[in-house]
C-alpha cells in the first residue's frame, strides 16, 4: 500500500481522538500527521504531541508540528510545517538542523521559486477546492501543481477540500501527497478509519 496521505489533525482533540488516530494510521495509506492546533496553549499541545508521537511511531508515519519549530524540537517530532508568516525558513532549519521543514506557497509561482531555492522538504500548494478547514483560502490553479513538477524533484503536497471524489486529478498532475482533514475527522456519514480507506 503506497503511502500517499498527508494527514492533518481536526482543529480539537478530544479523548476519543487517540483510538481513532491509531485505527486511521493502521490503513498504511498516511505518510505524514500534521498537529495543527492553532487556539491551544504551548503545554496543551506539548502534552498532546507526545501521545501522538507514540502512536505515530508505532506505525511508522512522521509526526509534524504546524507553525513552531521549538514544540517541534521538544516533543522530538519529524519535523514543522511553517505557513508565510510563520517562523522563517532559516530561523525553524536553524532550530531543527536537517529535520524535515514544509511550507506553504498557496498558488504562488515566486513563493514556490523561493521554496524550490530554500531546499525545503517539501512544498505544499493550495487551496485548490472550497476547505472546511480554511474557508477563506484563495484558491490555486490546477496547473501550478505541473509548472512546479517540471522545476523539481522536492516532493510537492497538495491543500484544500481534497475528498475522494477529486484527489486521482492533483496525483496524475504530478502530486506526490495530499493533504487531508475535513473528509476523514468530519465525515458526516464515514466513520475517520472508513473515510480514509475510500482513498486508494
Amino acid at each position: 500500500m503506497k503511502r500517499f496521505i498527508y494527514l492533518i489533525s481536526p482543529n480539537k482533540i478530544n479523548a476519543a481522538f487517540y483510538s481513532a488516530l491509531e485505527n486511521v494510521l493502521a490503513s498504511k495509506r498516511v505518510s505524514y500527521f500534521q498537529l495543527r492546533l492553532k487556539n491551544y496553549p504551548k503545554n496543551k499541545i506539548l502534552k498532546i504531541g507526545k501521545l501522538i508521537k507514540d502512536i505515530t511511531n508505532r506505525h511508522k508515519v512522521k509526526l509534524i508540528i504546524n507553525d513552531n519549530p521549538y514544540i517541534a524540537k521538544e516533543i522530538g517530532a519529524a519535523g514543522c510545517h511553517i505557513g508565510q508568516s510563520d517562523t522563517s525558513f532559516r530561523k525553524t532549519n536553524k532550530i531543527l538542523k536537517r529535520k524535515i521543514i514544509g511550507i506553504t506557497c498557496h498558488g504562488s509561482e515566486k513563493l514556490v521559486t523561493r521554496a524550490i531555492k530554500n531546499k525545503v522538504n517539501y512544498i505544499a500548494i493550495g487551496s485548490f477546492f472550497k476547505s472546511k478547514l480554511k474557508p477563506d483560502a484563495k484558491k490555486a490553479k490546477i496547473k501550478l501543481i505541473k509548472e512546479t513538477r517540471k522545476k523539481t524533484k522536492i516532493p510537492i503536497v497538495v491543500i484544500g477540500g481534497i475528498t475522494n471524489k477529486n484527489y486521482k486529478k492533483l496525483i496524475s498532475l504530478g502530486a506526490n501527497y495530499i493533504a487531508i482533514s475535513s473528509y476523514i475527522w468530519n465525515n458526516p456519514t464515514l466513520k475517520p478509519e472508513k473515510a480514509i480507506r475510500k482513498f486508494n
